[in-house]
Order: C-alpha cells, then sequence, then structure tokens
C-alpha cells in the first residue's frame, strides 16, 4: 500500500514539473526571415557568364603580380591568424560532439575512516565480524577504483543543436578566411597597379624636366638678344626646380608602396619587381558581371553571413531547450573494499551503482530566460546582418560596373587631351622662337601637359583598380 502511495506521488510531481514547466515557457519573441530577395540584372543584360569563376591565377597575366600573392597567401600574418580562428571553430565542434556522448572517467580512491563506538555505525562495527575471529579494524581504511560515467539523454535536441550550430560556425569561419583572401588578393593587385602607375609618372616628370631644361636654355639665350627679360628666365627655372623637387614626392610615394606590398606579403622591406614599361599597354580586362542571385553562392562574405543566421537559429531551438527538463544518467563500476588483500575478490569486493534523475527549473528561472532572451536578439541581428551583407555586394558591384564604364571614356577623352597638349608644346616653343608667343603660354602649355599625363596615368591606374574591385565584388579571388 505504502509503495502505491510513493509511486502516486513520485507520479504527481514529475507531472506538476512539466506542467510548470510548459505553462512558464516563454514564447518565441520575434519571428524574422532573411530577405534574399534581390533584382533580377546588374543591368539590362541578362548574360549568365561571371567573371568571378575565374581562378586568380587566370584574371591577373602578370607573372609578378602572381608570385606576390602567391607569396602573401603563404605569409601574410592577418591571413595566419585568421586561419587559426578556423582551428579554433573546428575544436570548438569537436568539443560539442563531446558534450553529445556520454563522460566516462577512471577514479581510484582511498581513505580512513573512525567512528564513534555509540554510534549506530560503531556499534555495528563492535558485534560485526569481518572472518571467524577476526573484527573491523579501527579506523577503517576504504579503498576503490573503477569507472564511472555520466549522459545527459538529448531528448529536446538541445545538444544536437549546439553540436550543429558549431559546425555551421565552424563552416562560416572558413567562409570569413576566403573573404580575406579576396580582400588580400585585391589589395596586392591594387597596391601593384599604384606602383606601376608612380613609376609612369616619375618617368613622365623626368622626360618633362627635360623638356623645361632645354626651353630654359632658349629663354636664357632670347634674354641676351634682349627679347625676354629676367623674369622669363626666373619663371622657368621655378618651374624646373619645382618638377626637380616633386621627383623625392613621388620617390618617396614608391618606397611607401613598395613597403606595403612588402607588409601584405610579409617579408620585410625590398624592392618589389614589376614591369611598370607595359602599364600604357595594360588594356582591362572584360567584365561578366553575371546575375545578382549568382552573389549568393560566389561572395565569401554572404555565405558566412548565412551561415552564422542558420547558427543562431539553432542556439534559440538550444536556449529554448533549457526550460524543458533533462533526464541524466549516472552509473559506476569497480572494486571497493576495506583491505587491499579483499579488494580484487570477485564478487564479494565488486561495486555498482545506476541512478536517473529528471530536472526541471522550477525556481529563479531568470537566468535562463536571459539566455533565451539573449539567443533571440542575436537572431535578429544574424538576420539583419545577412540583410546588409547582400545589399551591399550588390551595390558594390553596380557602383564598379558604373565605374569601369565611366573611366573607359575618361581615358579616351584625356588620351585625345595628352595628344594635343603634347604637340602644342613644339607649337608653342616654335612661336615663342619666333617671338609670336609669350614665354608665359610656353610656360603653361608645359605644365598643362604635364598634368594631362598625370591624369592619364592616374586614370588608367582607377581603371584596373575599378576591374580588380568588380572582381572582387562579385566574389572572385578566393578560389
Amino acid at each position: 500500500m505504502s509503495r502505491n502511495k510513493n509511486s502516486k506521488k513520485t507520479v504527481a510531481i514529475l507531472s506538476l514539473m512539466f506542467f510548470t514547466t510548459a505553462c512558464s515557457l516563454p514564447s518565441y519573441l520575434v519571428q524574422q526571415n532573411e530577405n534574399k530577395n534581390i533584382p533580377a540584372g546588374f543591368t539590362s543584360s541578362q548574360d549568365t557568364v561571371n567573371t568571378a569563376k575565374i581562378s586568380w591565377r587566370s584574371f591577373f597575366t602578370d607573372p609578378n603580380l602572381t608570385a606576390l600573392i602567391d607569396t602573401a597567401l603563404q605569409n601574410n600574418q592577418e591571413l595566419n591568424i585568421m586561419m587559426q580562428e578556423v582551428y579554433i571553430a573546428k575544436n570548438e565542434v569537436r568539443a560539442s560532439k563531446g558534450e553529445y556522448l556520454p563522460f566516462v572517467n577512471a577514479f581510484g580512491a582511498g581513505g580512513i575512516e573512525k567512528v564513534g563506538a555509540y554510534t549506530r555505525p560503531g556499534a555495528v562495527e563492535e558485534n560485526l565480524e569481518v572472518a571467524p575471529g577476526k573484527k573491523f579494524p579501527e579506523p577503517l581504511p576504504d579503498l576503490a577504483f573503477g569507472v564511472s560515467a555520466s549522459w545527459e539523454v538529448d531528448i529536446w535536441n538541445k545538444l544536437h543543436n549546439s553540436k550543429k550550430s558549431a559546425a555551421l560556425r565552424y563552416l562560416a569561419t572558413t567562409e570569413g578566411r576566403n573573404f580575406m583572401v579576396t580582400r588580400l588578393v585585391a589589395e596586392i593587385a591594387n597596391a601593384y597597379y599604384e606602383l606601376m602607375a608612380l613609376d609612369n609618372q616619375l618617368e613622365i616628370l623626368q622626360q618633362n624636366i627635360e623638356i623645361q631644361t632645354n626651353a630654359l636654355e632658349i629663354v636664357r639665350l632670347e634674354k641676351k638678344s634682349a627679347r625676354v627679360t629676367e623674369l622669363a628666365v626666373r619663371r622657368f627655372e621655378a618651374e624646373v626646380l619645382k618638377n626637380q623637387s616633386h621627383q623625392y614626392d613621388i620617390k618617396q610615394q614608391i618606397t611607401l608602396t613598395e613597403n606595403r606590398i612588402n607588409f601584405l606579403v610579409g617579408r620585410y622591406p625590398q624592392v618589389v619587381q614589376r614591369s611598370s614599361q607595359n602599364f600604357n599597354t595594360l588594356v582591362p580586362i572584360d567584365i561578366h558581371a553575371g546575375l545578382p542571385s549568382q552573389l549568393l553562392a560566389n561572395r565569401p562574405d554572404i555565405k558566412q553571413a548565412e551561415l552564422a543566421l542558420a547558427a543562431s537559429k539553432l542556439d534559440v531551438k538550444a536556449a529554448k531547450a533549457n526550460f524543458y527538463p533533462a533526464l541524466r544518467i549516472n552509473a559506476s563500476a569497480g572494486y571497493q573494499a576495506f583491505n587491499a588483500s579483499y579488494l580484487m575478490k570477485t564478487p564479494q569486493s565488486m561495486m555498482f551503482t545506476l541512478a536517473g534523475e529528471l530536472v526541471a527549473p522550477l525556481v529563479n528561472r531568470n537566468a535562463i530566460k536571459a539566455y533565451y532572451y539573449s539567443a533571440n536578439s542575436k537572431q535578429l541581428q544574424a538576420v539583419y546582418q545577412y540583410d546588409r551583407t547582400l545589399l551591399n555586394a550588390y551595390t558594390e558591384v553596380v557602383n564598379q560596373l558604373s565605374n569601369i564604364d565611366n573611366l573607359g571614356k575618361s581615358y579616351a577623352l584625356k588620351n585625345q587631351q595628352v595628344q594635343a597638349l603634347t604637340e602644342s608644346i613644339n607649337i608653342s616653343t616654335i612661336l615663342f622662337k619666333a617671338a609670336r608667343a609669350d614665354y608665359m603660354e610656353v610656360l603653361l602649355t608645359q605644365r598643362d601637359a604635364l598634368e594631362s599625363k598625370f591624369e592619364l596615368v592616374e586614370t588608367r591606374k582607377q581603371q584596373m583598380n575599378a576591374v580588380v574591385n568588380v572582381y572582387q565584388a562579385l566574389g572572385g579571388g578566393w578560389n
């Protein structure tokens, strides 16, 4: 009769535990899904060919540039730091798998106990013989060894969801590493083209200095014949000195750019090998943007945001499972005796335990609720981050495609400007010798020609940078 009463009490307690847990379970706060609706195309064209599919080794044809990128992928410190983040995430997956499996430990224990003679255990030991004629030893040693195990039964998939979430975050860090590769490749390529442009600007400046030096000699001869004043001589001298000084500004920029590349490559300052004489003949590669939907598969940062979002949704489920009762099973087995000579006697010294417990939070659930609310907020953050990443990716591609188109038109006009001003230098010099042009016309023509040549080189550099940037924006460079 008493057993039936105890069973009914146990059932009542368990029912109350489940009922209380179910009634006080907070509802899912906010449910919001990511927005994958993007425009059908970047332009009116619906070409599915995508330049992002080209590997960076094929996209960049300059052997000096490909050698720099290849070295950077091996030695760049930031990339190597990111690789350790990937390894850390991989180990977290291992740890979550360990949580999912039973914990098994080996143990060994030893101790000694002296109980009072007028206590229940003392009175029993006093009148109990271990063997005929042998009393319990006093004090009583206690020796034991064996194995113990504990396992939380994953009824609500809490551990399963945590393990899957860790795996998704590992994949997200891998995509983060790929995104870093795309940025590193683009940064080195842009710096390399900047270095080539500076070399060409230095060469143009030196050629202009030579032209201006020759013009200075002509002005000096004209002064001797009293056709110009000392003012003209001084103005030409100042222009030559200004450009000679400007050489060292460009040389300093070359040094800084070289060392920026060296830092990205992971080596100490040294000369960067390049073929700058071919810069003017570089032709920007034709870019095929493909379809905006291809960004979802090509851009590592979008895939990283998508994986992080999936992981955050599982974190919410795992946090919600903390409100449900948890079933834990504990067991141990081994040998235990008060004397080492009896320790291995079987079955007398064998011992084992097996117990299960069902635990549910009833009071002071604020910590669990806070964890659940935080997981929900992080999931919303991941949704917004995904939407932001997708919007940013589409905008970057559109901006760079427009930039390529406008720079192409600008370069064509600037090239005509350079040709016209280059011809005007000779014309102004001839007119000056014939006293049909003022010296300021010669000076300003040379200055305008120099600036236009600088701008032409700068526009070519911007064209090459735009091609690199749209290649990165489309998701190329990591494969």
